[in-house]
C-alpha cells in the first residue's frame, strides 16, 4: 500500500480533479477490465481530497459547497465515468460524519485513505442488543467497495421486544452501521454493460456485532451534529446532485469527442460534418442544452445554500427544487449523449473509440433511482398538492 499525505485543506478541488484528468484518462481501460482504481492513481485520488470534498472540517474534511463538488465530479467523470461515480458515492457516503458521534468519525476518517462504501437499504433488518446491533445480511450495488477501508449497512432495527424502532415521523427509522471492510465477505457480481468500473457488488456479514457508537442515522437533518447550509441539504439531494455531476461529466467528453470528430469527418456521399448546416445547429442545440440545465441547476444549489439555515433543514420548497435541477440536469445529459452517439454513426461503436465506452456507461448510469422519470411526476404532485405524503422528507 502506497503512503498518503493529504493535500492542504482548502484548495479548489475542480483544479486538483483537473491535474488528474490525464492520468484517469490514461487508466480508464484498465479500470473497466479489472474493476479497480489502479496505483499509483488511486494514491494521487487520495492525496487530491478527492473523496473528502463533502466530509466535515471537523473530522479532515474539506466541506466544500455543492456547486463545486457537482463541477469537481463532472470533470473527473469527462475522464472516465467509473472513477467519477465512486467519487461521487464515496463523498456521498461520507455525509454520514455529521450523525455518528465525532470521536467514531475521528476514527474512521484519521486514515488518509479512508473511503466508506454500502448498498442501498432492503428487507435487512439490525437486532438491537446491549450495547449495540447484532447484524446478518447482503446487500448490493456497493460502487468503489473494492476501495473501500470501511462498509455500511442500512437497516431497520428490531428491538428486544419484536417491534420495530420509529423516527420522529412516526416510520420504522433505518440505522446504518459501520464496519471495516474485512468483516464483509464481497460477493463478485458485478458484470455490467457500463459504469463496470465501479465494481458495484455486493457484500455480506453474518451475525456482526456493531458497537452504538459505530451507527448512526442519515434520513433527518435535524440529528446531524455539524452545523452549516451544506448538511442542511437531504442526503438524497446531494446524492442527486453527485448523480449529475457524473451526468454532466459523460455528456460533455462525448460533444467534445464528436466536435473534434466532425473537422475530420467526411461521411461517405456527403459533405465534411463540420460544414453541414444540420451538425453545426445539432452541436449548438446540444452545447445549450448542457450548459442551460448545468446552470440551472447550479443557481438553485447557491440559492438554496444562501437561503439555508445553520441548524434547520432546508424546507419543501428548496427540496423540490435541488430534486427538480437533478432531475433535468440527468436527462439532459442523457439526451446529449444520445444524440452524438447517432451524430457519429459508425464512428462511435468500435471499442477504443471516445463514444463507445462512454455509451454503455451513461446509460448505465440511466436506471440508477436518482434518474427516475418518477422525479418529475413527484415534483408536480408536490407543485399542485403539497407534500401531505411528506415525500421529500
Amino acid at each position: 500500500m502506497n503512503h498518503v499525505t493529504l493535500g492542504p485543506i482548502g484548495i479548489d478541488p475542480l483544479s486538483r480533479a483537473r491535474d488528474l484528468g490525464p492520468e484517469i484518462a490514461a487508466a480508464a481501460d484498465e479500470i473497466e477490465r479489472s474493476q479497480v482504481i489502479p496505483e499509483p492513481l488511486l494514491t494521487h485520488i487520495h492525496q487530491a481530497r478527492l473523496a473528502r470534498i463533502l466530509l466535515p472540517r471537523s473530522v479532515g474534511g474539506d466541506q466544500f459547497d455543492p456547486w463545486t463538488y457537482l463541477h469537481a465530479i463532472e470533470e473527473i467523470s469527462r475522464h472516465d465515468g467509473s472513477v467519477g461515480w465512486n467519487l461521487f458515492v464515496a463523498n456521498s457516503a461520507a455525509l454520514i460524519a455529521p450523525f455518528i458521534p465525532l470521536e467514531t468519525a475521528q476514527a474512521i476518517f484519521a486514515d488518509p485513505r479512508a473511503w466508506v462504501a454500502w448498498g442501498p437499504p432492503n428487507q435487512c433488518s439490525a437486532q438491537a442488543v446491549a450495547g449495540g446491533y447484532r447484524v446478518s445480511g447482503a446487500w448490493h450495488f456497493a460502487s468503489g467497495s473494492r476501495q473501500a477501508t470501511w462498509m455500511g449497512a442500512h437497516c431497520q432495527v428490531t428491538e428486544p421486544d419484536g417491534s420495530l424502532r420509529l423516527n420522529r415521523f412516526g416510520r420504522p427509522t433505518v440505522r446504518t452501521l459501520l464496519f471495516r471492510k474485512e468483516h464483509a465477505e464481497p460477493i463478485r457480481d458485478w458484470n455490467t454493460i457500463g459504469m463496470r468500473g465501479t465494481a458495484s457488488e455486493g457484500y455480506r456479514v453474518a451475525n456482526l456485532f456493531v458497537p452504538e457508537a459505530f451507527s448512526g442515522t442519515r434520513e433527518d437533518p435535524a440529528l446531524r451534529r455539524d452545523t452549516g447550509p451544506l448538511y442542511a441539504f437531504t442526503m438524497q439531494g446531494l446524492y442527486a446532485v453527485g448523480v449529475a455531476g457524473v451526468a454532466f461529466g459523460i455528456a460533455r467528453a462525448m460533444l467534445d469527442a464528436f466536435i473534434e470528430l466532425a473537422v475530420e469527418k467526411t461521411p461517405r456521399g456527403l459533405q465534411r460534418l463540420a460544414d453541414s448546416p444540420v451538425v453545426q445547429a445539432d452541436v449548438a442545440r446540444q452545447e445549450a442544452c448542457l450548459g442551460a440545465a448545468r446552470a440551472w441547476l447550479v443557481e438553485i444549489l447557491k440559492d438554496v445554500w444562501a437561503s439555508a439555515d445553520d441548524v434547520a433543514p432546508i424546507d419543501l420548497d428548496a427540496r423540490v427544487r435541488v430534486r427538480l435541477g437533478c432531475a433535468h440536469a440527468i436527462s439532459s445529459a442523457i439526451e446529449v449523449a444520445d444524440t452524438v452517439y447517432k451524430a457519429a454513426g459508425t464512428s462511435a461503436i468500435f471499442p477504443g473509440t471516445p463514444f463507445e465506452r462512454r455509451f454503455r456507461d451513461i446509460h448505465t448510469l440511466s436506471q440508477q433511482i436518482q434518474c427516475r422519470d418518477a422525479h418529475f411526476e413527484a415534483v408536480g404532485r408536490v407543485m399542485f398538492n403539497g407534500d401531505p405524503d411528506e415525500l421529500f422528507l
